[in-house]
Formats: structure tokens, C-alpha cells, sequence
């Protein structure tokens, strides 16, 4: 079945969707995006995309493409059209295109590009790369300096995960000045008794939406947390470790860098807070 998309003010099947050539997110990755999870029909934590992107947008000082109301609306209108049970809307907001390529910005009334669209799956929350449990490797992270945007500047991320597949493995933890900064596409954790260790929130690593409501969750859940700065070789002497991420939830990791993990299966405290992170999603969509 086509999808039916959105592209600045009209719905219209992907195979009619069309941008200028010009458009900045096209020629300078000049756009950020989100991507909200949908479970029962339903949208996970669309306030705090929503909240997120105006702070990537304001960052940037692109122009807001409409109200937060309208882009649940618009959000709401794709699940429905698409009949998405389980899957994901993604969400871009570029800062347009004057109808010429230039480093410098265009004209401040040059309206910003406003493209969503859905995904279909089937399964999202019964994975069973959940159940089996993530491998992933170390990489050099050598981004630029301000991963808290969520632009679309994907190309090393997306380099990453094939340096993992190429190894066998399903994801890559990036390191930086001897530390963990992030997974391609996901926040890192490792467990150490009781304690959870993931990175505190700075410029160097995404502020993710699921990784708010995942510790938050586990304090809730009497676990202990510390933020701080952790090595890989910290990592690869865990209990246990895992990610978080809109798409994913909360993954567990079974081996870092070829070393198991614990007995090689998803740990008690993963698995716990990915049913917790569950339960309470689809209690509170809307």
C-alpha cells in the first residue's frame, strides 16, 4: 500500500511528495527531525518530541514550521490514513530554500520545510532483538560538537552501524577523550550491581526523550543512578548494559567489543525497565 505523506500543508501519496532541489536540508544537512514511536495506535511521548524539537529548532534559529497543536494533528492524521498500529512518524523541519544554493541563510521569510511521514512495524514492542540482546563495538566519535541538536547530520552515525554489521554486531558505542558518549542512534548504560551509569547531559551527547523517562523511572523503581562520565573498558566489566532510544525502547547489550556480558543474556534490570518503560508508554499515549 502507498503511504500517504505530509509535505508542507498537503497530504499526498509518497510516490507525489516533492521538495525543491535548493532546499537547505538537502544541500547543507541545514534541518532537525524527531521521530515519535506509535503503539496501539497511539503516539509515545509526543510532548516530549514536541518540546525537543522547538529547542533543536530554536538552537538553529529555523523558523516553527505551525503550533505544536497542529503538528499533532498532523501527527494523529498520518496513524489513522497509514492504519499504524505499531511503528514510528518521523518528522523533519528544514530551513527551506530561497530557490539558490549559498552557504549564508536565506531571507528570514523564506518558510521553513515541513516533511512527516510513517513507518510500518509490526512488532515494535515484542522484538525480538529485545529478547536476544544487542552486540555492539567501540568506534572513535568524531562528530561535530553539538550532538543536544538533533539535525539531521546522520552520515557518521549511520558509518557506525555498518562498522558494526561489518563485525557481526548490531550497533556501535562511540568514544570520545577515552569516554562513552553515545550509541549511532541511542543513549548508553551499564549496569554495576544495583547502580546504573550513563553519561550526564552536556552538548556531546543527545538529550533523549526515552532516556528522561527510562531514569526517571528507575528512581521511581528505587534502582540507584549515577551520571558521569564511563570508559568502554567500565563498560565491557558490567553486570549488565543497554540503550535507549524512541525506535528501540530500552535494549538490552550482551557483549561490547567481543567480551559477554554477565551469562550472555539480557540482564534483570534491562529487561525490568523496558517493561516498565512499556506498560506506563501505552498507559499515557495519546
Amino acid at each position: 500500500m502507498t503511504r500517504t505523506v505530509y509535505v508542507n500543508g498537503t497530504y499526498l501519496p509518497e510516490t507525489d511528495a516533492k521538495i525543491s532541489i535548493f532546499d537547505r536540508g538537502f544541500l547543507m544537512s541545514d534541518a532537525v527531525y524527531e521521530v515519535t514511536s506509535v503503539l496501539d495506535g497511539k503516539l509515545i511521548d509526543f510532548e516530549g518530541h514536541a518540546v525537543r524539537l522547538q529547542r533543536s529548532l530554536d538552537e538553529l534559529d529555523i523558523k516553527k514550521p505551525c503550533t505544536k497543536d497542529e503538528l499533532l494533528k498532523i501527527h494523529r492524521k498520518l496513524v489513522v490514513i497509514n492504519q499504524i498500529e505499531e511503528g514510528l512518524v518521523y518528522l523533519q523541519v528544514t530551513r527551506g530554500s530561497d530557490g539558490d544554493r549559498d552557504f549564508v541563510f536565506p531571507s528570514e521569510d523564506t518558510p521553513p520545510t515541513l516533511v512527516l511521514f510513517t513507518q510500518n512495524k509490526p512488532g515494535l514492542a515484542d522484538s525480538p532483538a529485545a529478547r536476544k540482546g544487542a552486540k555492539i563495538i567501540s568506534i572513535d566519535d568524531i562528530r561535530w560538537g553539538r550532538r543536544d541538536i538533533k539535525t539531521v547530520q546522520l552520515l557518521y552515525p549511520s558509518m557506525g552501524k555498518m562498522m558494526a554489521k561489518k563485525a557481526g554486531c548490531d550497533d556501535a558505542w562511540m568514544i570520545e577523550n577515552g569516554y562513552v558518549t553515545e550509541g549511532t542512534s541511542n543513549n548508553a548504560y551499564f549496569v554495576k550491581g544495583n547502580t546504573i551509569v550513563t553519561r550526564p547531559l552536556s552538548n556531546e551527547i543527545l538529550h533523549g526523550i526515552t532516556r528522561k523517562a527510562v531514569l526517571r523511572m528507575a528512581k521511581e523503581a528505587q534502582m540507584q543512578i549515577d551520571e558521569r562520565l564511563f570508559t568502554i573498558e567500565e563498560a565491557r566489566e558490567a553486570d549488565e548494559a543497554f540503550t535507549t532510544s524512541a525506535s528501540a525502547f530500552v535494549m538490552p547489550v550482551v557483549e561490547i567489543d567481543g567480551i559477554q556480558l554477565g551469562n550472555g543474556i539480557p540482564g534483570p534490570i534491562a529487561r525490568r525497565l523496558r517493561e516498565i518503560y512499556l506498560e506506563e508508554s501505552r498507559n499515557t499515549a495519546i
